[in-house]
């Protein structure tokens, strides 16, 4: 009886949660004990990324969790980016991506007002600033887009810490990565609304693939 029920239980771990935690679908690829338990560590990251604390509780958080195929199309197109704009550390961030067992997108609206009147964002009252994205439309003329509002930036990294936090927790290896997110955005792989995005690629081997990195050139 013990023995069916281990079975099962492997069995919901490796076919049943990858559907719920990855509504945008995946390919399936051979899954290792580890592999199975990073996938588990990414939802759960996620999740807490969606409920940690939001600026007088509106939620701009985007997420996403990629797998497979979709890992290497995100560090292809990070090493294009990386050969084109002639930025080393794009190349080596890339490498570790394809290395990843999984990928965490958090990415933020930020170009939504808290309403304030704060002046961190550099003008003098959220009307001002939202008429100037206005003007400017989401167009990407860099990597991100602008300008954002300061309260939702910063949601943004408390989001990005809980769900590190949890990976920690769960013994996951894993690196915030700025270049990641470009090219997350690039790809349109995160709703249009999204202005601002990092990756969070996980790993589980016997040596952390994020440390000892070469230097970027």
């Amino acid at each position: 009886m013990s023995f069916f029920l281990s079975h099962f239980f492997l069995r919901f771990l490796t076919e049943k949660i990858p559907n719920l935690f990855f509504p945008y679908g995946h390919q399936y690829f051979y899954m290792t004990i580890e592999t199975t338990a990073v996938t588990t560590v990414a939802g759960l990251m996620a999740l807490a990324a969606r409920t940690a604390p939001k600026g007088k509780g509106v939620d701009t958080i985007h997420l996403r969790v990629l797998m497979g195929n979709e890992v290497q199309a995100l560090a292809h197109r990070l090493r294009e980016l990386g050969e084109t704009q002639g930025i080393g550390f794009f190349q080596r961030d890339a490498l570790n991506i394809a290395a990843s067992d999984a990928v965490l997108l958090i990415g933020s609206g930020a170009d939504l007002v808290a309403g304030l009147n704060c002046g961190a964002c550099g003008y003098a009252t959220c009307d001002a600033m939202a008429a100037e994205g206005k003007k400017r439309g989401n167009k990407r003329g860099t990597h991100f887009s602008g300008p954002n509002c300061a309260i939702r930036i910063t949601d943004l990294g408390i989001a990005v810490g809980s769900a590190v936090k949890t990976a920690q927790i769960h013994n996951v290896d894993n690196r915030i990565m700025y270049s990641g997110g470009v090219a997350a955005l690039d790809l349109g792989l995160l709703e249009k609304e999204c202005t601002v995005a990092y990756t969070i690629p996980l790993s589980a081997t016997g040596k952390n693939i994020f440390f000892d990195r070469e230097r970027a050139k």
